[in-house]
């Protein structure tokens, strides 16, 4: 009933191509570029100096982006825990009303 139909190639797939002899070619040498000038060194970076001032600032700036990040998470896992915890309830909440109406029946 359901037979797949094979279509038949006229053609055959692999044909045979006539043979080409291959000739090595000769390599001509080309002529030599000058060398490239020399490039100047850049400049050398300036170094940075941490001053009191500066280094206090670095670790004032670390610990307030900490400060942040945790209570970013805290409030998080928080909102996590508090979800959780309003599932569990309504869970109870409606386990109860069915146990509640199988008994009046």
């Amino acid at each position: 009933m359901l037979r797949p139909k094979v279509p038949t190639n006229p053609t055959p797939a692999l044909q045979a191509s006539p043979t080409v002899a291959i000739e090595p070619t000769a390599v001509i040498p080309s002529t030599q570029a000058p060398p490239p000038a020399p490039v100047a060194p850049a400049p050398p970076r300036p170094t940075v100096q941490l001053t009191p001032g500066t280094a206090l600032a670095l670790v004032g700036g670390g610990t307030a982006v900490v400060l942040v990040v945790g209570a970013v998470l805290v409030s998080m896992l928080l909102a996590v825990a508090i979800t959780g915890a309003s599932v569990a309830v309504c869970a109870l909440v409606i386990r109860s009303l069915v146990n509640a109406d199988a008994k009046r029946r």
